[in-house]
């Protein structure tokens, strides 16, 4: 997607945060956009090996583009056993490609890959999406979520300032039995639809920021089975580097917070998690 390609990534790297206990996973993480690199380069390799010295040893490497979704196969290739890979148009690509049934066929080729586990990033963002052109974000979405129920894929939703239509399409046309809200901006009556109709709620940084208690609030009601934990790196850098560049060793201090406010052990919602997610995309091996 053009714009993050635009914004400014030269930020500080966040620090190292203390090691988790066990091992667990970035469920959404966009490391060519952290690196600037090929996707089995070495600088790649240092940011799973700096993920891995914290106890995050796998990541779920997620698509936005026809031609970034290939760089996702092929980084999951080049880690077997630490990356898989999620393909799809962003909802700010779809109204914007110069051909949207072509990028369709590459996103849907893409999805036959083995290490390709889940059809994301898909969804509605009318932050950036004026009216005139949601109808074809819209239609985007619907052969998104149909790609996911055909390769009995999980789907992976962006979703932002367009929550009531996001919920209504995926009771017009079905959602897949695997359906997860990537970076939930929703407050806790949102949270609480999502959690009856079976969804996965994946909660990134933003659980930390101080303007954000509506997600504090919806944290403490998610099922521990219904829930996922992402940096969406390199973006959403978690409180107390909030502003500086995410990486997926973050997961560290999210999994921290989201255990706090939860009342949990961390060592066993980290557990939990790394299960789950493993449930939802399959064995990372």
């Amino acid at each position: 997607m053009a714009d993050r390609h635009n914004r400014d990534i030269d930020r500080e790297l966040a620090p190292l945060p203390e090691p988790l206990p066990v091992p667990t996973v970035d469920a959404h993480a966009h490391l060519e956009i952290v690196t600037n690199d090929e996707p089995d380069s070495a600088a790649v390799r240092k940011v799973l090996d700096d993920a891995k010295s914290v106890n995050v040893d796998r990541i779920v490497q997620v698509g936005y583009s026809a031609e970034q979704s290939q760089w996702c196969v092929d980084m999951a290739n080049a880690f077997p056993g630490r990356v898989l890979a999620a393909v799809a148009l962003h909802p700010n690509e779809a109204p914007v490609t110069d051909d949207l049934e072509r990028d369709w066929k590459i996103i849907e080729k893409l999805a036959a890959e083995p290490r390709v586990r889940a059809i994301g990033e898909t969804g509605l963002d009318y932050f950036r999406t004026p009216p005139e052109l949601r109808t074809r974000q819209q239609d985007s979405f619907k052969w998104h979520i149909d790609l996911a129920k055909r390769t009995n894929k999980a789907l992976v939703i962006h979703d932002r300032d367009s929550h009531d239509d996001v919920l209504s399409i995926l009771l017009e046309v079905g959602a897949p039995e695997k359906t997860v809200f990537h970076c939930f901006s929703g407050d806790l009556a949102m949270a609480e639809k999502c959690v009856e109709r079976g969804y996965i709620i994946s909660f990134a940084g933003t659980l930390t920021f101080k303007n954000a208690p509506a997600l504090r609030d919806a944290v403490k009601i998610v099922p521990r089975e219904q829930l996922l934990v992402e940096t969406d790196s390199p973006f959403l850098a978690p409180t107390p580097h909030r502003g500086a560049l995410n990486t997926p060793a973050q997961i560290a201090n999210i999994v921290r917070a989201m255990a706090q406010e939860r009342g949990e052990d961390v060592a066993e919602l980290a557990t939990a998690l790394s299960n789950n997610a493993e449930r939802i995309f399959g064995s990372f091996v």
